[in-house]
């Protein structure tokens, strides 16, 4: 554009040049005595402009369609390329919404999680602020416990005793007297001495939790330990750890008086433990009971192994026997082997011996065993 401003310019001042020299010429001459020469001139010099006005219209022509020409591969260019950044841009901006819908899925189940775990939270802490709820919780975890390793029979819940009272587990050993399991959860005490912060608040909820996990081994051990009848120790289960450690940590008084009270303190880990030592109880009392039927039975066994070894020497003489029926055998197969060999060499004429007629032998049935 700005070659043919120029372009036009010229053409112009070529123009208003023309014009210039045509004046100056008739003021020269005068406008009363007009000249060939003069008329001449003007006419050379405006063929001369129209030349140049020519050449400079075909030249605007020509830098016209060059500076069309450009313009065109310019404004292609700009076109691929603007196509090319927009295809990179949009693919780029589609991998970026497909990255950000998976981080939003991730996000979106990883919130869901929270928020099921959440509930689960607020459902347990229902369930373990509810005093019914938190010893079902704990009877439920100790029946689990005693379900997965003891054989049926070997137990009961909610067995009834003499004094109708009804603990939550009796394991019955081989003197069938029950040993007595019953759960017991604490938490309240616990989380009280847990959240104290001052002396006073601690030393209270130290009393406090001495009070109730005292009153629950009184409980056990006037309840479910009767002479004669069941064991003389109980379990007193606590369905947690950090429970278990915090009363083994900071009241050993309170584990010396259950231990005195002939209760003793499980925790879940613990009760494994015992559980597995009265399933080997319970096997060798069985195997004691079965030892008798075990005697006659090895007896039993005993004597067909005797029966067995003389049904085997007398197999073994039957073998020699038929050992030796082979010996003698192969014994006459040789001779008859040699008579024959005699016979075809004809051997008897050259010793001077007449033929003899030899007698077959009798044949002889074998008896049984030979």
């Amino acid at each position: 554009m700005t070659e043919s401003l120029v372009i036009v310019a010229a053409v112009v001042i070529a123009c208003a040049a023309l014009v210039a020299a045509g004046v100056v010429l008739w003021r020269t001459r005068g406008p009363a005595q007009p000249d060939a020469d003069a008329i001449a001139e003007i006419a050379r010099r405006q063929a001369d402009s129209a030349a140049r006005l020519e050449t400079m219209i075909r030249m605007l022509g020509d830098r016209q369609s060059q500076l069309q020409h450009a313009v065109g591969e310019r404004l292609d260019a700009v076109s691929h390329r603007l196509g090319e950044s927009l295809q990179k841009t949009t693919q780029h901006t589609s991998e970026n919404l497909q990255k950000l819908g998976e981080r939003l899925a991730v996000i979106d189940t990883a919130q869901k999680n929270i928020t099921e775990l959440a509930t689960q939270v607020s459902s347990l802490q229902s369930v373990l602020t509810n005093k019914q709820s938190r010893g079902a919780f704990g009877q439920g975890q100790m029946e689990a416990i005693i379900q997965d390793r003891l054989p049926k029979g070997s137990y009961e819940f909610q067995y009834s005793l003499s004094n109708h009272s009804r603990p939550d587990c009796c394991v019955f050993l081989a003197d069938k007297r029950p040993l007595v399991i019953d759960a017991k959860f604490p938490l309240e005490a616990v989380t009280a001495y847990r959240d104290a912060k001052a002396d006073d608040e601690r030393k209270l909820a130290s009393q406090r939790l001495r009070i109730d996990v005292g009153k629950h081994i009184a409980d056990i051990a006037a309840k479910y330990l009767i002479p004669g009848e069941t064991q003389d120790l109980a379990f007193m289960f606590i369905p947690s750890e950090s429970l278990y450690a915090d009363l083994h940590d900071g009241f050993d008084d309170i584990v010396q008086k259950a231990f005195r009270a002939k209760v003793v303190i499980v925790s879940p880990t613990h009760l494994m433990l015992a559980i597995n030592v009265i399933q080997q109880i319970q096997k060798d009392a069985r195997m004691r009971e079965a030892a008798g039927q075990i005697q006659a039975e090895v007896g039993r066994l005993i004597g067909d192994v005797e029966r067995m070894h003389d049904r085997v020497l007398k197999l073994q003489q039957h073998f020699g026997q038929a050992g030796e029926d082979v010996r003698q055998i192969v014994i006459s197969a040789e001779k008859i082997e040699k008579h024959g060999a005699r016979i075809k060499d004809v051997e008897f004429e050259a010793d001077g011996h007449s033929a003899e007629i030899i007698a077959a032998p009798i044949a002889r049935k074998l008896e049984a065993g030979e």
